[in-house]
C-alpha cells in the first residue's frame, strides 16, 4: 500500500511543479518559473531544515547547528533515494532468502512507518552476498495498530529459525522496534531470537507522532495508553536483548532519549538523520560481527 501511495505523491509533486514551471515560462519568466517548480518539488526538505533545527531546542546542548545542518542535507538525499525510487518502485526488487538448509543465521528487518521493505534493499543485497539468510517485511495495514504486525514476525521468526536452526537477528527501524516489542510481548521467550537491534525506534513515544491522525501514529504518542500498556506487560524485560541505536539528530523520535529501551544497551551515533541511520556504516558492520 505504501509503495503504491508513494507513486501517487511523486507524481502529484512532478505534475504540480511542472505546472508552476510551464506557467512562468508562459508568463515570461521562466526563470522564476523553474525557481518556484525547485522551491515545491523540494518543500519538504525545507519543512525538513525546521524540523533540524528544532532540534537546537529540543535536544538542546547535543548538537551545533553546523552538524544539524550536515544531517540534514544527508537526510534530504536519503529521502529522496527512498521515498522516489526504492520504495515507490523497488519494493519488492530484492526478494527473501530463505534456503531450506541454510547454514548462517538470519535477520529478519523490520520497516518503520510510512516505510515498506524496499528500505532495506541495499541490506539485502550485500546479506546474500554473504549468505544469510532474511526476510523483509512489508507491515500492513500501513496505518493500522502495530499490534497488527506480531503474527508476521512469528511466522517470519519461526521460516528463519527453520533455514538454519539458529535464532534469528532482528533489525529494526523507528516503528518496527515497537512492532518488535508487541511481538515479544506475545511470542518472545529467551532463546528465540539473537538479539534485536532498534534504529531510532520512539521506544517512550516521539513528539512527532502527534502530527498524524492514523491509528500507529497515535500508538506512538508520548503518554499514549498503547505504550503504557505495552510496558506495563513486558514482564520478561525485553530489554536485556536490545541495542537501541539513536541519535541527537533524528529529527523525528526525538527527544532523543525516547530512542532508548530501559535496559538495553545504548549506541549513539552523532549527526545521524532518522532515515540515514539505517545507511549507517557502522550499524550494518555490527550486524555482521553479531551475525559471524
Amino acid at each position: 500500500m505504501n509503495g503504491r501511495l508513494q507513486r501517487w505523491q511523486l507524481l502529484l509533486r512532478l505534475l504540480l511543479a511542472l505546472a508552476i514551471a510551464v506557467a512562468g515560462w508562459r508568463a515570461g519568466s521562466p526563470g522564476l518559473g523553474l525557481l518556484l517548480a525547485a522551491l515545491l518539488f523540494w518543500f519538504h526538505g525545507l519543512v525538513m531544515l525546521g524540523m533540524f533545527l528544532s532540534l537546537l531546542r529540543i535536544n538542546r546542548g547535543a548538537n551545533g547547528i553546523v552538524s544539524l545542518l550536515r544531517a540534514w542535507a544527508r537526510e534530504l538525499w536519503v529521502c529522496e533515494r527512498v521515498f522516489g525510487w526504492q520504495q515507490p518502485f523497488a519494493e519488492h526488487r530484492e526478494p527473501d532468502f530463505v534456503p531450506a538448509h541454510g547454514e548462517r543465521r538470519g535477520v529478519l528487518l523490520l520497516h518503520g512507518y510510512t516505510c515498506n521493505r524496499g528500505l532495506w534493499n541495499g541490506w539485502m543485497r550485500r546479506l546474500r552476498q554473504r549468505g544469510h539468510p532474511f526476510i523483509a517485511l512489508s507491515l500492513e495495514p500501513a496505518f493500522g495498530s502495530i499490534d497488527a504486525y506480531v503474527e508476521a514476525i512469528e511466522a517470519a521468526v519461526q521460516r528463519l529459525t527453520a533455514s538454519s536452526g539458529r535464532p534469528p537477528l532482528i533489525v529494526a527501524h523507528s516503528m518496527g522496534g515497537l512492532a518488535a516489542r508487541a511481538w515479544w510481548r506475545r511470542h518472545g521467550a529467551p532463546g528465540r531470537v539473537q538479539r534485536v537491534l532498534t534504529l531510532g525506534s520512539p521506544h517512550g513515544g516521539t513528539l512527532t507522532a502527534r502530527f498524524s491522525p492514523a491509528l500507529n501514529a497515535r500508538q506512538m504518542r508520548p503518554g499514549s495508553a498503547w505504550l503504557a500498556e505495552l510496558a506495563g506487560s513486558e514482564a520478561r524485560a525485553p530489554g536485556a536483548g536490545f541495542d537501541c541505536y539513536y541519535s541527537a539528530a533524528d529529527q523525528i523520535v526525538c527527544p532523543a532519549p525516547t530512542a532508548v529501551l530501559d535496559g538495553s544497551r545504548a549506541v549513539a551515533l552523532a549527526g545521524v538523520g532518522h532515515l540515514a541511520l539505517v545507511f549507517e556504516r557502522r550499524v550494518f558492520e555490527d550486524v555482521l560481527r553479531l551475525l559471524d
